[in-house]
């Protein structure tokens, strides 16, 4: 999102292409988009014939528009693509597109507009996976409150969907997340693991609103910790709330890139299922 608002800033020509509706089987969703402008594209709609076509549709408004005073560029197109053999495409479903000018004015609606509504991500722990997992999630446009106790373990540049909360204790911002957060714990120690479960345990307790709580770690570190959390009041059912260790099964890759590959694969099934 932010890269297509700072090409919007210098380009005089762009068309902003969105699906609108949808029928049957197609390569992309209601809200997906690309922007072509006139050296280039970004985003996408699928692929393939269709967004072919819608490319060469936008270019053709866009050389209109080239042609016309900036004041007389308004208006905005809808059209129609069946995914059938006229295509070469068997997917046989519906597509229906918009095509509309957009300029640098429009930003700020933009900004709103464009920015799927994801469930929030409080990610706990600034170490090597954290990292690699905000790079991934940053691609997703995952909305991330980022929280670690030490200073200075966040980079400097993130994505804007990225906010970087320094905490000590780090547990004390569990009460101040954000009702329906995916919590994710990963910080540099044991103990703070264990304090951050603890809070995020006592605040389910209370709200409910915690629908993911996740622990990275080894089935061994689950069992102590469990066995920690018992001693400390926890029943069962509220243990089986935390899903440790964390990921889609299957990967027995530890570097910390497959890790992230693995939460965040992990997280997109629990949105579908949401």
């Amino acid at each position: 999102m932010s890269l297509f608002l700072s090409r919007l800033l210098t380009e005089t020509h762009t068309v902003l292409i969105s699906v609108q509706s949808a029928r049957g089987s197609v390569p992309r969703e209601v809200g997906a988009w690309m922007a072509v402008f006139s050296k280039g594209v970004l985003g996408t709609i699928g692929g393939g014939r269709l967004e072919w076509d819608a490319i060469q549709h936008a270019q053709a408004m866009l050389v209109q528009a080239a042609q016309e005073p900036l004041a007389d560029r308004t208006g905005v197109q809808q059209a129609l693509f069946r995914l059938g053999p006229s295509l070469g495409q068997c997917c046989g479903g519906e597509v229906q597109l918009q095509f509309e000018y957009v300029t640098a004015t429009d930003a700020a609606y933009l900004r709103t507009r464009l920015t799927p509504v994801q469930p929030g991500v409080a990610l706990f722990g600034g170490g090597h996976v954290g990292h690699a997992l905000v790079q991934v999630l940053s691609t997703l446009a995952m909305p991330i409150h980022w929280i670690d106790s030490r200073d200075e373990v966040f980079p400097q540049d993130v994505a804007d969907t990225v906010h970087c909360e320094h905490s000590d204790p780090v547990q004390a911002a569990v009460p101040d997340l954000a009702s329906g957060s995916r919590v994710l714990i990963m910080s540099f120690s044991h103990a703070e693991d264990l304090d951050i479960v603890m809070a995020c345990l006592k605040r389910q307790r209370l709200h409910g609103d915690l629908p993911y709580v996740g622990l990275i770690g080894s089935k061994t570190k689950w069992a102590t910790f469990r066995s920690r959390l018992r001693a400390r009041g926890f029943t069962e059912p509220e243990m089986d709330h935390v899903t440790c260790p964390i990921g889609v099964s299957g990967i027995a890759d530890k570097r910390p890139e497959a890790i992230a590959i693995a939460v965040a694969a992990q997280l997109l099934l629990l949105q579908k299922q949401a």
